[in-house]
């Protein structure tokens, strides 16, 4: 039975990553690839190494301890870690196992020394490389050697750095088995790395080389800057040729060493063009092999190229499916939607049948292709400038992809499909009756929506929501809605250009919405603070709240002093707002309704930082400072050449802007609205199915689409293994950040901010509210860990309308998406906070309790001392 332990290379391939790890399998699929050299060897298998850990002392607890670490635990993971890695070499290999490695080694033939490699099973995986978190050993010589590295990498998979990276990527350490490869040794001329892809921009048709003299230890190590060569369509379109002035070369006893390289030789290429050439035809087919982007390792041996190990490129971010050949230009859909988290797939299917344009999906985002728009003179200039007020970057982003001629073909029109670029709005009168109408309209439908969903159940319900989203979308696509929702924005954008014009004044509209009425967004964030007022006068409901640890803690509240009085301003709060929550436009995010307990600590901050009756004072001073505003530019107008005329169209556009601009936040509130109700009826459907014994766990529907959904109720049969697969793609969606622009090629475009009129290392940005504050930064990521004090100013990521509570605690607001439009901007102006967005790395570059500048009229961020 010893032959179990042991596997040739040339008798495993990819389907056998659970028995010899991600590496070896991934070799033994190499060599199965006409025209591709793979070094002789073997695997001992998974199996030894389960045989191992049974023989380790007490492994079972020390792994239950390591479990209950979290990643930031780092001391407590290098103790523990260590200890276990120690165990493990400790253990002597039994015999029948020595004897199977001493044998395999014997049939390789007489060769010297060998490379002793760990190979994880959850290594070299399409959602997690794993790369370098085991180790490796080069040049081993002699079979008590080998045996002892071969415990060594047994060892590694509990290397800190190893144990951490499971951790982060939630992958239990018992469900991890360690094989090792054992191959013969190369000694290279020149060695390095080929990624198929560009690995900095994505760029699918761009593969990258990097080479340098001897072992490529002294790449991977970092002893020496490599040659690289960038390599498309079979010719070099950059080269770069480094100093190697060190290498890493065998030793005749084993072991490696650095040696120093001839002056002569530092700066020749290690490759020569038509070697670098043909190693990206060679990793052409290792990719058409294993079906995506490749990070290949790479020995160059007399001329000739071997491979050594092959693995995913995971940091890549997928490319959505065009169905043919053309170019396609991408927009982020969630940098719009101020939500460029990973969406679940129920959530994007949900989100892409009730939008108003045809959306694909892509690394759990969705991309509207813009192609069209760009590639008619027609409508370019026209899409360019809509774009442009709404984020700068992405507009230079699509300019930067325009001047490549070839790529965005030449159309005399671009006919429809696509974004709406929207012109000028049809004539809409100024009446504040029209909001009123559209409100009641919307919440009419909502109503009938919740009343017929009650009694639809099974395949009917998912007919019926059919038929709901087609309601859901006629809603949104109201004449008038649009009417009104553009009257606000182009009144905004009037004001501004206007007003700069003729008063010399940056973002004047910022201060005339001040309090503009009927924001249904920033009266939720006032309305927490009245929660707070009925709170605040019962210490114990205080002290009760800051204990509150699950969202169990209202049906505790009416044992207390004043806790009835708590628990019922609380519910109402939710019967109003309770839909919302961070990533709403991704209804399987748990809801305020679903998860009160996030609310608690704004609340609580509401408590300390407010006295009672602020929202209503804070209110009354925003629309009073509008109405001073307004009155003294209309004063300075007067006193301008054709001074009246000016004063009387600034009135009229002031007026304008104050009837419509908070109802741009209701459309969003209704989709919201209509999402929960969607939600609670598919979740019943869930827990049905889990009752049924169909699904292990309701939450188990939100990694199917609608439609895959529709047909598990219909079957009451699901695909646990996609449901898995689903999850794992989208953990490995997570740690990917999208990019604003994305072409059918893959590459990321990023966009930059082409400004000279900034102070030395500030951050740039939109300007989105005038003013300038100084504060203590805050950056948080989850506004359920917020805690803030008057004066901070909020970093954060990406700002939705769930955000909004926090907003009425600070002095000012930074994020990394966003635009002159976007619900953060809007609310912002209405509450007078000096606010800059589309910040890039703003959480990155400011540490939380930095002291910072914030320019909200001239769209800068200064780093204070």
């Amino acid at each position: 039975m010893t032959e179990r332990y042991v596997l040739d290379l040339q008798e495993v391939d990819e389907t056998r990553g659970a028995v010899v790890g991600g590496k070896a399998a991934h070799l033994g699929g190499l060599s199965r690839i006409e025209g591709i050299r793979v070094p002789a060897g073997f695997c001992v298998t998974t199996d030894a190494f389960r045989r191992i850990m049974a023989e380790a002392p007490s492994i079972d607890d020390r792994l239950d301890q390591l479990s209950r670490l979290k990643p930031d635990d780092r001391e407590a993971i290098r103790t523990l870690s260590a200890d276990i890695r120690r165990t493990i070499e400790g253990i002597a290999i039994p015999g029948d196992l020595t004897a199977a490695i001493t044998r395999a080694l014997a049939q390789l033939g007489e060769q010297a020394a060998y490379a002793v490699r760990s190979s994880a099973t959850a290594e070299d995986l399409p959602t997690a490389s794993f790369a370098g978190q085991q180790d490796t050993y080069l040049n081993v010589v002699g079979p008590a050697a080998i045996l002892q590295h071969v415990s060594r990498c047994w060892a590694s998979l509990f290397t800190e750095r190893a144990v951490t990276y499971r951790q982060r990527n939630g992958i239990d350490h018992r469900a991890v088995h360690m094989a090792v490869v054992v191959q013969q040794m190369v000694l290279p001329d020149a060695a390095g790395i080929l990624f198929t892809a560009d690995p900095v921009t994505g760029n699918r048709k761009v593969a990258t080389v990097d080479a340098s003299f001897g072992l490529g230890e002294a790449l991977v190590s970092g002893l020496v800057n490599p040659d690289v060569f960038r390599v498309r369509g079979g010719e070099i379109v950059a080269r770069t040729v480094a100093a190697k002035q060190r290498a890493v070369h065998a030793l005749p006893a084993g072991g490696t060493r650095e040696v120093a390289i001839d002056p002569r030789r530092q700066e020749q290429p290690a490759l020569t063009d038509t070697q670098a050439v043909r190693l990206v035809q060679l990793g052409r087919r290792i990719e058409a092999h294993f079906g995506r982007p490749q990070d290949v390792e790479w020995c160059l041996v007399d001329d000739d190229f071997q491979i050594v190990q092959s693995r995913p490129i995971t940091t890549l971010f997928p490319i959505p499916t065009a169905g043919d050949s053309e170019n396609h230009v991408y927009l982020s859909v969630g940098h719009q939607q101020m939500m460029t988290d990973a969406m679940r797939p129920l959530g994007l299917s949900v989100w892409q049948l009730t939008a108003m344009a045809p959306m694909q999906e892509a690394g759990g985002r969705l991309f509207v292709d813009s192609t069209r728009h760009l590639a008619s003179p027609a409508s370019r200039a026209g899409f360019l400038e809509m774009v442009g007020r709404s984020d700068p970057l992405t507009r230079d982003a699509l300019e930067t992809v325009l001047e490549r001629d070839d790529f965005v073909p030449a159309l005399p029109d671009a006919g429809p499909g696509g974004l709406p670029v929207g012109g000028a709005p049809a004539p809409i009168e100024t009446d504040p009756a029209i909001v009123t109408e559209l409100v009641e309209r919307s919440e009419a439908s909502i109503a009938a929506l919740r009343r017929d969903i009650r009694t639809k159940t099974g395949p009917a319900l998912f007919d019926f929501l059919l038929e709901a989203f087609q309601e859901h979308k006629r809603v949104l696509a109201d004449p008038l809605s649009m009417q009104a929702i553009m009257a606000g924005m182009e009144a905004t954008w009037w004001l501004n250009d206007q007003l700069r014009e003729w008063l010399g004044e940056k973002n004047a509209a910022d201060a005339l919405t001040l309090s503009a009425p009927g924001n249904v967004t920033s009266e939720m964030g006032l309305a927490l603070l009245d929660v707070a007022d009925v709170i605040r006068p019962y210490p114990q409901v205080v002290a009760f709240l800051r204990g509150v640890e699950d969202d169990g803690f209202l049906d505790g509240l009416p044992k207390l002093a004043g806790g009835i009085e708590a628990r019922d301003a609380i519910e109402a709060y939710l019967d109003r707002y309770g839909m919302r929550c961070v990533g709403e436009i991704d209804i399987t995010r748990p809801r305020w309704s679903e998860r009160p307990a996030t609310l608690v600590p704004v609340i609580l901050d509401n408590v300390r930082n407010f006295e009672a009756g602020a929202a209503k004072r804070r209110f009354e001073q925003g629309r009073q400072n509008a109405q001073k505003k307004a009155q003294e530019v209309l004063v300075r107008l007067r006193a301008l050449p054709d001074g009246e005329r000016k004063a009387d169209e600034t009135k009229r556009m002031i007026d304008r802007v104050r009837t419509f601009v908070g109802y741009r936040e209701y459309p969003k509130y209704g989709i919201v609205s209509r999402y929960f109700v969607y939600k609670q009826a598919l979740l019943d459907e869930a827990e049905r199915l889990v009752r049924a014994g169909v699904l292990p766990e309701k939450e188990d529907a939100f990694y199917l689409t609608f439609q895959e959904l529709h047909d598990v109720v219909r079957s009451n049969q699901a695909d646990g293994e996609l449901i898995q697969q689903r999850k794992d793609a989208f953990r490995s969606y997570q740690a990917l950040t999208p990019p604003r622009v994305l072409t059918s090629d893959g590459e990321a475009i990023t966009g930059a901010y082409r400004r000279d009129d900034v102070p030395t290392g500030a951050l740039i940005g939109l300007p989105v509210s005038a003013g300038t504050v100084e504060g203590r930064a805050r950056v948080i990521l989850d506004m359920a860990q917020a805690d803030l004090e008057p004066g901070d100013i909020l970093v954060t990521a990406h700002t939705d309308p769930s955000w909004t509570p926090l907003f009425v605690a600070v002095a000012g607001l930074v994020t990394e998406v966003g635009g002159l439009m976007t619900h953060g901007a809007v609310i912002a102006r209405e509450y007078g906070l000096p606010a800059v967005v589309s910040v890039v790395d703003a959480t990155r570059l400011i540490p939380d309790g930095q002291r910072i500048r914030v320019h909200g009229s001239d769209g800068y961020v200064e780093i204070l001392p």
